[in-house]
């Protein structure tokens, strides 16, 4: 299944548009201080990780089970524009993910992923660390 496909993320409204993931500035997303909600740029944040997860590795698709194993969060200003998620994987990590997948079947992986306003202020960055497993 793809990330976007996910029936809350569709709920909140996430777009996506080559890979970049993104949630409009909208009543449905706000919070009590009219900025878009925390759980809004988590859920953002979490769907952009389990995307770039899935194009690291487009041939596991179908054959493990990813899940999240923990996540990090930290809050930098209000949303008040729409925001984009942007996300990376240390390549070192990668290497270490896919010997450790062969030997064992199994394995975890941290994603960064940030998240911007469209005039390019930081409003939150996250680490979500995936187990995936062989099915």
């Amino acid at each position: 299944m793809k990330a976007t496909d996910i029936p809350f993320v569709k709920h909140i409204g996430i777009e996506e548009q080559n890979n970049e993931l993104s949630l409009n500035f909208k009543n449905d997303v706000l919070n009590h201080i009219k900025t878009i909600h925390a759980s809004a740029q988590f859920t953002l944040a979490e769907t952009q990780s389990g995307i770039h997860l899935q194009n690291l590795f487009p041939e596991l698709e179908g054959k493990v089970l990813p899940v999240l194993r923990d996540a990090q969060i930290k809050y930098k200003k209000p949303a008040q524009e729409k925001i984009i998620a942007f996300s990376s994987t240390d390549e070192e990590a990668v290497v270490k993910f896919k010997s450790q997948f062969e030997k064992k079947g199994r394995g975890s992986l941290q994603i960064e992923v940030k998240i911007k306003d469209i005039n390019d202020i930081l409003t939150c960055q996250a680490t979500f660390t995936w187990f995936i497993q062989t099915l």
